[in-house]
């Protein structure tokens, strides 16, 4: 029995329907398409345009904001307006590297701010991880997370006198000590077997190591207002440390 001519034809066509689609392929350009589109999301902050985030964000995107806030993308769509009269900047893409793992692409980008904050020049920097993924309609973001860069504090000068007041030992432990010296007009601070460090004044009885800005050394004063101890604080956790009498 000889099958009908249309039979082949049809069974052809019911098994392409069946057969699993061909997974999409991101682009050969998709580092160049990445670095577009990241800049396209940091015009738009300064402009408030949602449009372009509301193109490029996932449904289920994840993004954690430099004020350590998680937000979905209602929330964070909500957040984008125009910048007030007074208020100027831009953002730039400084650094930026792409990783590309199959439909996903890892993007680490440092971007530059400058801005005019009624008549004042302020400028920061923003470190960013953010995860692609690429679907059919193309790159999509589905993580990010934004931390502010940090950088020293401005340093003040105290007299030979005041500088003299921090030195000394101080004893995290009976075995644990810091010792605190003046040399010229700045101070050093050396904990036991390690190398000694550099001390600026950032306003009187707060110290801080140049190249740590996340953390400060608070002094705090006895009765007779002599430097009796201080705190190594960071992120308003203290270590307290105490004066060898």
């Amino acid at each position: 029995m000889s099958l009908p001519p249309w039979l082949p034809l049809t069974l052809a066509a019911t098994a392409a329907a069946c057969a699993p689609h061909a997974a999409l392929r991101p682009p050969a350009s998709s580092a160049a398409i990445l670095t577009t589109q990241t800049q396209e999301l940091l015009d738009a902050v300064t402009r408030g345009d949602r449009s372009v985030w509301e193109r490029y964000l996932d449904p289920d995107v994840v993004y954690v904001s430099e004020a350590g806030e998680t937000e979905n993308k209602q929330a964070l769509l909500a957040e984008l307006t125009p910048l007030p009269a007074g208020i100027s900047g831009k953002l730039t893409v400084a650094e930026i590297a792409v990783r590309l793992f199959g439909d996903t692409a890892v993007v680490v980008h440092t971007d530059d701010e400058r801005e005019v904050y009624f008549g004042h020049a302020l400028d920061a920097r923003y470190l960013s991880t953010a995860t692609w993924r690429f679907g059919a309609a193309g790159w999509r973001l589905v993580a990010q997370q934004v931390y502010a860069t940090l950088r020293d504090p401005r340093a003040i000068a105290l007299p030979p006198a005041q500088l003299d007041e921090y030195a000394g030992s101080y004893r995290l432990t009976d075995t644990i000590t810091y010792t605190i010296r003046r040399e010229g007009d700045g101070l050093v601070g050396q904990r036991d077997g390690r190398p000694p460090q550099a001390l600026r004044v950032e306003v009187r009885d707060v110290l801080f190591v140049p190249g740590q800005p996340r953390s400060r050394k608070v002094f705090f004063r006895d009765a007779d207002g002599r430097v009796d101890r201080f705190a190594d604080r960071r992120e308003a956790r203290d270590v307290l440390w105490v004066r060898r009498r």
